[in-house]
């Protein structure tokens, strides 16, 4: 997500009890964070939070980790929670940045999230790029590292390709279906949260593609010929 930078955002996250920012030093210890001991549910990739924001107000019982690479998005992020909060105690989200390629520096079994969520990802239509999305098999098994036995993953998006694809993707890496959807307004899924996103592109006509996956057994192993994508120079 490109964004104009904001003086602000940093000065505000620094400030921000909530905010993590030495995450490398939280790996296997997230949940100590939180002063409730609750189920862990993971946003890769959170954008401004207005869903975010929106979910973890209204689920209290949940603690919610929510990672972008942007400071600029997250501080968009901060204030739309403390919007939705409107004055309450903020204890059962944190904000964090970092590179999701490289996730498994930052969490591991020890942090047993039973849900992560993955909404509007870049698509990187482009072959040689594909390698770069977050559904892909080499993000996938980074991914099943840290998510409990059970867990699931909820994806959301608006493109038609990459959500085909990454039904396979899931497929590969040892993950079930348990709901998919062409079509989440006309499905009547609850609880569905609605990002910025998903309100620009339902506006539009597009129809959002949606699935929960479970993570199963794997009994052969992550799709060990997946092909390698160049980069470009």
């Amino acid at each position: 997500m490109h964004m104009r930078k904001k003086k602000w955002a940093r000065p505000e996250l620094a400030a921000c009890p909530w905010y993590i920012q030495d995450t490398e030093a939280m790996r296997g210890q997230w949940k100590s964070l939180y002063p409730a001991d609750s189920p862990l549910h993971i946003e890769l990739g959170c954008g401004k939070g207005v869903s975010t924001a929106q979910m973890a107000h209204d689920n209290p019982d949940i603690n919610y980790l929510a990672i972008d690479i942007s400071p600029d998005v997250l501080g968009e992020c901060k204030r739309n929670i403390e919007r939705a909060y409107a004055g309450a105690p903020i204890d059962n989200i944190r904000l964090a940045r970092f590179d999701i390629s490289v996730i498994s520096r930052f969490l591991a079994e020890e942090d047993a999230a039973e849900r992560i969520y993955i909404s509007f990802c870049n698509p990187w239509p482009r072959r040689r790029h594909q390698k770069r999305r977050l559904t892909h098999p080499r993000q996938l098994v980074q991914y099943r590292a840290f998510l409990s036995d059970g867990g699931e993953i909820w994806f959301k998006t608006d493109d038609t390709e990459l959500f085909e694809d990454s039904l396979e993707y899931f497929s590969a890496c040892g993950f079930e279906p348990v709901f998919v959807t062409e079509d989440l307004s006309a499905s009547g899924f609850t609880p569905n949260y609605i990002s910025e996103h998903e309100e620009k592109f339902t506006a539009q006509g597009l129809p959002i593609r949606f699935g929960r996956f479970r993570k199963a057994a794997l009994p052969d192993g992550p799709r060990a010929a997946w092909p390698e994508e160049e980069e470009d120079p």
